[in-house]
């Protein structure tokens, strides 16, 4: 059977529950077992049961090879519990299950879990200073600059031929940005950035928006060392200093030699953090961080998914990501370090160890502790990309505040420059409509202006090639779905026919020769 992977989406984990149910109940042998002088038919004993689960779980990209036996046994509790199986008396409800032979059961269909109905979460976007702000106090009145519209024949003989001529314009100078405006920009290209990744039409079923802090993001992006680590504000926030030396011990070992019992070390700081609060990626942010297992097998992806998710989580929490992944990375790939458990490998130990604190949800997740392993391999294999800023996301909001900061020049008629930059892709979107999610109407509109450019016979062959290489640049996606092909683009600018030069038209049949004198004209 093939197991397919599943991406993302809303009730990542329900779909994971149900799509695993189908499996084990498809593929289960069941077979005639006798228990205590009595036969039974259709059944299986827990052992077969513990021994098909996992060899499924392990082959499906949807876990990995890293689920152990104890995982497909917690499993198989969960599946009693729910009613999915039962023992052949026919009880139920419980979570007893061991590895043993004892016998169970399908019922005759097992209860797939319904996804629930969540209320539409509606957030307003970022409100983004526009032309027509501050109009009269930068009417031509007041504007030193006065409108001139440039119509001699002098001007235009000379110059109509190089840049066209020039309509009337004015300088339009824009309110000032304040530090919330700056906040929400930030906010809303983060969510958009990470949306696009994920390739959904929507976040609303695996975020709260309106729970997500800019002021978070900020601090992430602006306040960290050279190595990334995010540095707090509030020291009362951070790690006591007994656990920063502990776990800078390990992180490091054997260069602290004086310290002789690692396993004794290993244990404080495994029992600090099984007692957070909360786990360090957070209630709110669970569904967005699973959504991120149907992109693992797209390495780069889920890496870049990973990166904006934990950009939004509190500073607090991304600096002790950040400390303890780079600690169970080091044990994990150190050969000098003794083993610190006597059942377990230490990759497998630090997984085990730490998974649940990192990943795991405020309500009852079937699955919880499989996908926690799932993504917790992931990023302690990748730890130092994700962890680290992005750069890129960085940049793009830069360069849109300091866009919105300038001043700006306004023409008469449509400003396709404008249309072009980042500020009217965003201005474009109805802000009664608006939900933080991947605009296909605003895509469609960028098609729209695209074809405008192509059509306008306004534009000289030079000002259209020069606006199409900037559409190009900012929306390579688009532009390739216009022009899939360098001849496509070819067709736009046809090249002109050259003259062939006078001489081929009276071409010699015969080759030159050399002037012979054959005879003196001398009398």
């Amino acid at each position: 059977m093939e197991y397919k992977i599943i991406g993302p989406g809303p009730y990542q984990a329900t779909k994971l529950w149900n799509k695993i149910i189908e499996l084990f109940r498809a593929g289960m042998s069941l077979q005639k077992h006798r228990i205590h002088f009595r036969s039974y038919d259709n059944c299986f004993s827990a052992s077969e049961a513990v021994e098909y689960l996992h060899d499924l779980l392990r082959c499906n990209q949807n876990f990995g090879p890293d689920v152990s036996r104890k995982q497909t046994i917690q499993l198989l509790k969960k599946f009693l519990k729910n009613h999915v199986t039962e023992d052949v008396k026919g009880r139920w409800g419980t979570e007893d299950v061991e590895d043993n032979g004892c016998l169970y059961k399908f019922l005759p269909s097992s209860p797939l879990k319904s996804f629930p109905k969540k209320a539409m979460c509606r957030s307003d976007p970022p409100e983004f200073p526009g032309w027509e702000e501050n109009e009269p106090e930068t009417s031509q009145e007041h504007n030193p600059m006065k409108s001139i519209t440039m119509r001699s024949d002098l001007w235009y003989k000379r110059h109509s031929i190089a840049i066209g001529e020039i309509p009337a314009c004015r300088l339009i100078k824009r309110r000032e940005l304040m530090d919330a405006d700056v906040e929400e920009i930030w906010k809303f290209m983060t969510l958009l950035h990470l949306q696009r990744i994920l390739g959904l039409d929507s976040l609303n079923d695996v975020l709260d928006t309106k729970l997500v802090n800019p002021k978070h993001i900020m601090h992430n992006v602006y306040s960290t060392i050279k190595q990334g680590v995010v540095i707090l504000e509030d020291k009362s926030e951070e790690l006591p200093h007994w656990m920063l030396s502990a776990m800078k011990c390990l992180a490091n070992w054997p260069d602290f030699s004086d310290m002789k019992q690692p396993r004794d070390v290993f244990k404080t700081i495994a029992d600090y953090h099984s007692h957070l609060k909360e786990p360090l990626l957070t209630y709110q942010h669970f569904d967005a961080f699973v959504n991120v297992l149907g992109l693992l097998q797209k390495r780069q992806v889920a890496i870049a998914a990973l990166q904006v998710c934990c950009l939004l989580l509190p500073s607090e929490n991304r600096r002790k990501l950040q400390l303890l992944m780079r600690m169970m990375a080091r044990i994990s790939l150190n050969k000098r370090m003794p083993s610190l458990s006597d059942t377990v490998g230490n990759r497998m130990l630090m997984v085990q160890t730490f998974s649940r604190c990192i990943l795991c949800s405020k309500d009852e997740v079937d699955l919880v502790e499989l996908l926690a392993t799932r993504l917790v391999v992931f990023m302690m294999d990748n730890y130092v990309e994700i962890l680290n800023i992005l750069h890129t996301l960085q940049t793009t909001v830069e360069e849109h505040v300091a866009h919105l900061r300038r001043v700006q020049i306004k023409y008469q008629g449509p400003d396709l420059d404008a249309a072009l930059s980042t500020h009217s892709y965003y201005s474009w979107i109805n802000t009664d409509n608006f939900e933080f999610q991947k605009s296909s109407h605003a895509e469609e509109q960028l098609a729209t202006l695209l074809e405008e450019i192509i059509v306008n016979k306004k534009l000289s062959v030079k000002d259209k090639k020069k606006k199409l290489k900037q559409f190009q640049k900012s929306y390579l996606g688009i532009y390739k779905e216009r022009f899939p092909t360098p001849e496509s683009e070819a067709v736009l600018f046809p090249e002109k026919p050259k003259l062939k030069p006078l001489l081929l038209f009276f071409a010699l049949k015969k080759p030159f020769q050399p002037f012979q004198r054959t005879r003196s004209f001398r009398m």
